[in-house]
């Protein structure tokens, strides 16, 4: 009896770990920035952080690696998918194949075209309209406290990959604002792949071809690092010569608001490790988490409860203090 009483909870035991042995695949475009590499970092050490097997594919920015890497996770028949989209169009064939196994897929950030037409467990993503209004509306108000509001004032725009949706949403949401505000006219608008080597790139390409540039807004703060190299080198004083104003706001973001040499930057976390977890947990208890695209909490912050910003280089008391709590 007593063999029988042990082997029982031995049995109950190896049901229970292979039951939490869950293997997570992982689906990334590549390290393009700061904010994609905190993003990667934070969903791994979630995972793994449970025990789950983790399976991770870096696609370098290339579609085709992805559709690859999709097909590998399911002739490994993991147990979920994650999948980031390099650009939102072009997934159809993939994604059905997807449906078909029946593997569950998770939408982490970057949400394809055809979600109304695809099966998805959870969607987890950035209001990337309303943080790229943010970044115009700021500068709008920003361009009154200096007193500048009746001035004509020329901007240019370093765009995100063509066909992103992180990209298309900031421009939608930028664009929207600024129709408000005919002083702020925008001359030139160019991708810059959401790197800061060709944001630094397409800035300089920007400074060669217009003798006035008064505000700069990045669609990720990489690049808009990366151009402060590129204003630099053209003798002229960024964050006082040329407004700038990111999205994303990582460390190196704050460090250049503290430095003076960027005026603000809009958030959008990359900490969706235990968004992502909290669903699993969910589905694996049988809860159908619906359709919705659900956006993690971003902060905003200054004394008003606005957006991060320096006036000559000085932060606000309470957007100071949370430099020290970045993690990314």
């Amino acid at each position: 009896m007593k063999k029988i009483l042990i082997l029982a909870v031995a049995m109950v035991m190896l049901l229970s770990v292979s039951a939490s042995a869950l293997t997570v695949a992982f689906t990334q475009i590549g390290q393009e920035s700061d904010w994609r590499t905190a993003n990667t970092d934070n969903i791994k050490a979630a995972i793994e952080a449970e025990g789950w097997d983790y399976v991770y594919d870096d696609a370098q920015q290339k579609q085709e690696n992805q559709v690859k890497a999709l097909r590998n996770f399911i002739s490994q028949n993991v147990d979920y998918i994650l999948f980031t989209g390099v650009v939102s169009t072009g997934w159809d064939e993939v994604l059905k194949e997807v449906n078909e196994s029946e593997i569950p897929l998770i939408l982490v950030d970057r949400m394809p075209d055809n979600m109304a037409d695809i099966q998805y467990a959870a969607a987890f993503g950035g209001d990337f309209v309303e943080e790229g209004r943010r970044m115009a509306l700021w500068t709008a108000n920003y361009v009154k406290k200096l007193g500048r509001e009746n001035e004509e004032l020329n901007v240019v725009i370093l765009e995100g990959t063509t066909g992103a949706d992180a990209a298309s949403g900031r421009q939608e949401g930028i664009t929207e604002i600024l129709a408000d505000y005919p002083n702020l006219k925008v001359i030139a608008s160019q991708t810059g792949n959401f790197t800061r080597a060709e944001g630094q790139t397409v800035m300089e390409s920007f400074l060669k071809a217009h003798d006035k540039i008064d505000v700069l807004l990045a669609h990720n703060d990489d690049m808009a690092l990366g151009a402060i190299e590129s204003i630099k080198a053209a003798g002229l004083v960024p964050g006082k010569d040329i407004i700038i104003v990111g999205c994303d706001a990582p460390k190196t973001a704050f460090d250049a608001i503290l430095a003076g040499e960027m005026n603000a930057t809009i958030e959008c976390t990359p900490l969706y490790g235990p968004f992502v977890v909290d669903a699993i947990k969910r589905l694996e208890a049988g809860e159908d988490l619906g359709r919705n695209l659900m956006h993690p909490e971003e902060s905003c912050f200054d004394a008003e409860g606005g957006i991060v910003y320096s006036l000559d280089g000085r932060l606000s008391e309470k957007a100071a203090d949370k430099i020290g709590e970045r993690v990314y």
